[in-house]
């Protein structure tokens, strides 16, 4: 059969600068290009990010049996854009949809233009769609899937097995070997994306992703990691894990084991504060084999705000850690979560912090009831809405909104979009896409609004 994947782009009328910020390869789709080559069949990955307008003269040329699609809360809307326009193109194919939003909230997904949407890890249902679609059987009932029948009604096939994470192909990088080298994240260019683990043991109150997990907290076995590490052609990594460090041990055999593989790859990855700053050993080894960038999950600057956010961590230990990775040498990009409930001073206060502490890289996202927390439970207070009572799914970016601002909203966001003005310099200095060469930079190497955020007459 042949088998088209893709990977949706965003709506750049809606997000502004879109996908400009960071493109990584399709790593989950590339898990997925495995198992159907595992099976002989023939597969494509179309990454609408870097080919928006190719989708109808692929269906074209391709003449697909199978399309899949994956995408986080804000890719809903598109998603199903997309799968409308399979079918217009392409009407005997079978769509598949699966991904974060599909797991938690599949009625998004039970429409006419969808087939079968995939809950949990996909490379298992999606192999036993493949397999009995190859065979000319039924694909409902399945385990882990939701699928439509003739009348256009959905039925869940019930809960998946456990999830065996060592089970996991590799992922079939070459499928988009012709777009490899545009893949990055700021001044790592091209990037790979690797994941070593899957969950994570905390229960931070403004995250879903442990939700999907169900808790756990799975680990792959040590020597498949470093065999795939050994053949990642790039030279930058980023490790996809919700929290690679938490087991000390195990990340210090890891290092240990790509020395004595010869590797010699650039590290970046997600880490705890508490972890970095209880680990200090691990970090060092992991420094001199390669690590030169940790991505820090700061959230809030005060203990009230900490302690709502359940982060188990204080405004001190921030300070400490933040000085601790500078004088290790280690980069690191900080996120900072602003309340729709700031006001003047918040901002201020949030500014002066990350000046004062240095901060190499502040990334900053607007709390937002995602699905799976419980402040998205009843969708009371949300803002956007859809005709169909569902939430405007478009905004779910972390980039706008809404909620109820303390502020008017039109200055919330101004005052919200001025951060990232504020600190253009360091997004010039990692050669960030918001840096456009030839623009206008003040003597304090910020760069004007406009420029940040391709702002249009």
């Amino acid at each position: 059969m042949q088998i088209l994947l893709i990977y949706a782009n965003c709506q750049r009328e809606i997000i502004g600068f879109g996908d400009q910020g960071a493109i990584a390869e399709p790593l989950a789709l590339e898990y997925l290009a495995a198992v159907a080559l595992e099976q002989g069949h023939r597969v494509h990955i179309l990454d609408l990010r870097l080919h928006p307008d190719a989708l109808d003269l692929t269906l074209l040329r391709l003449q697909p049996d199978v399309v899949g699609l994956t995408g986080y809360s804000m890719h809903v809307l598109r998603v199903l854009e997309l799968c409308r326009q399979v079918r217009q193109v392409a009407p005997l194919a079978i769509t598949v949809v699966g991904g974060h939003h599909a797991t938690i909230m599949p009625v998004d997904y039970t429409v006419d233009e969808v087939d079968h949407v995939v809950i949990g890890e996909g490379t298992a249902p999606f192999r036993q769609i493949l397999r009995r679609l190859a065979q000319g059987t039924a694909v409902a009932p399945l385990a882990g899937v939701w699928s439509r029948d003739a009348a256009g009604a959905f039925a869940y096939g019930g809960d998946p097995p456990r999830f065996d994470i060592d089970s996991i192909p590799e992922p079939a990088r070459d499928v988009v070997g012709a777009d490899r080298d545009r893949y990055f994240i700021d001044w790592m260019r091209p990037i790979a994306l690797l994941r070593t683990t899957v969950g994570c043991p905390y229960r931070c109150s403004f995250c879903s992703l442990w939700r999907i997990m169900d808790g756990q907290y799975l680990r792959r076995d040590v020597d498949r990691v470093v065999r795939e590490i050994a053949a990642v052609r790039e030279q930058n990594i980023f490790f996809v894990d919700d929290e690679p460090f938490v087991n000390a041990k195990r990340m210090l055999g890891l290092a240990q084991a790509i020395r004595e593989a010869g590797l010699h790859h650039h590290y970046f990855a997600y880490c705890r504060l508490d972890t970095f700053m209880n680990h200090l050993d691990v970090m060092t080894q992991w420094r001199e084999i390669g690590l030169q960038r940790l991505f820090f999950g700061i959230e809030a600057i005060s203990d009230a705000e900490l302690l709502s956010y359940q982060k188990r961590q204080k405004r001190s230990e921030i300070v400490t850690a933040l000085r601790t990775a500078r004088e290790m040498g280690i980069s690191v990009m900080s996120n900072f979560i602003v309340s729709p409930q700031y006001g003047r001073d918040e901002f201020v206060n949030l500014a002066r912090f990350i000046e004062d502490n240095e901060v190499d890289y502040p990334t900053f996202t607007i709390l937002t009831p995602i699905p799976g927390t419980p402040s998205c439970e009843n969708f009371d207070g949300i803002l956007k809405m859809q005709a169909n009572g569902r939430p405007d799914w478009q905004y779910f970016d972390l980039q706008h909104a809404v909620t109820t601002t303390r502020l008017p909203i039109e200055e919330f966001m101004r005052e919200y979009t001025a951060l990232y003005r504020l600190f253009g310099h360091a997004y010039a200095q990692a050669e960030h896409p918001f840096y456009q060469p030839g623009a206008m930079v003040d003597r304090a190497g910020r760069l004007p609004l406009a420029a940040m955020h391709g702002a249009r007459a």
